[in-house]
């Protein structure tokens, strides 16, 4: 059994290549493809292999364009950092969606559909079924946060929210107005409740909204330096791990 991955991010395709050797050592890594460009050269002269593993977006373009180049692809189970591409993807005969980073049960669980589907059973995706899909990720954000001003209570509407920043293990909401309030969330349930097309975050310390950032360096270590309105008194630097994600959100 054979199974090639499509991931423009070479850390990104080891652990992907290692956790499959892990919970799947019957599948045999074909090939680890980087690009669409190379996508297309590698299954020209390679034989199908019995399933794929594919980044959405990649640097050149989509993953979709792969499968399009093709007459006839197998099973496709999607890794991508957004969530916006999953009904089209399963319209691809996709057989799950992962998002990055991906979780070593939700890749488990993936495997384990391949394995029930090539038993015989048809990969054919009903319309009620792409519908409940389109349900599950037809996800509601939060809009507003409340904080406490004193003695009192305001509420912030997302809009106006320029960037959260922890410190000192402590939240900040930073407003595009320079005014900043603690709240009662973690880095990590902001990344969950906040929309990923408008917020990305881009270390342990920083979420920023698209709409604060309004310079873009390069630094050293293969990382970004950022320049944010309002201006953050310390540097504000994308993490090497997340640039080449950060790059892909700032070019949706």
């Amino acid at each position: 059994m054979t199974a090639v991955i499509v991931e423009d991010e070479n850390i990104a395709s080891r652990r992907l290549a290692n956790l499959i050797k892990e919970l799947a050592p019957e599948i045999e890594i074909a090939g680890q493809i980087t690009s669409v460009e190379n996508g297309r050269d590698w299954f020209r002269n390679n034989p199908l292999p019995d399933l794929i593993f594919l980044d959405i977006q990649l640097n050149d373009g989509y993953g979709f364009d792969i499968l399009d180049s093709l007459e006839d692809h197998p099973p496709v189970i999607f890794t991508t950092a957004y969530n916006e591409y999953a009904i089209r993807g399963f319209k691809y005969n996709g057989l799950d969606y992962l998002l990055k980073p991906i979780d070593k049960k939700d890749l488990n669980s993936a495997l384990s559909k391949y394995r029930k589907n090539i038993t015989g059973s048809s990969l054919a995706m009903s319309e009620d079924k792409l519908k409940h899909i389109k349900n599950l990720f037809a996800k509601e954000y939060k809009r507003r946060f409340m904080v406490k001003v004193g003695n009192q209570f305001n509420t912030f509407n997302v809009d106006d929210i320029a960037y959260f920043k922890s410190h000192e293990g402590v939240i900040f909401l930073h407003s595009h107005t320079s005014k900043q309030y603690p709240i009662e969330y973690t880095i990590d349930q902001l990344e969950d409740i906040l929309d990923p097309v408008h917020f990305f975050r881009i270390n342990r310390k920083f979420m920023v909204s698209v709409k604060a950032v309004i310079e873009i360096h390069s630094y050293f270590n293969s990382r970004l330096l950022l320049k944010l309105n309002p201006v953050n008194e310390n540097q504000v630097i994308v993490s090497r791990e997340r640039t080449s994600n950060f790059k892909k959100w700032l070019d949706l």
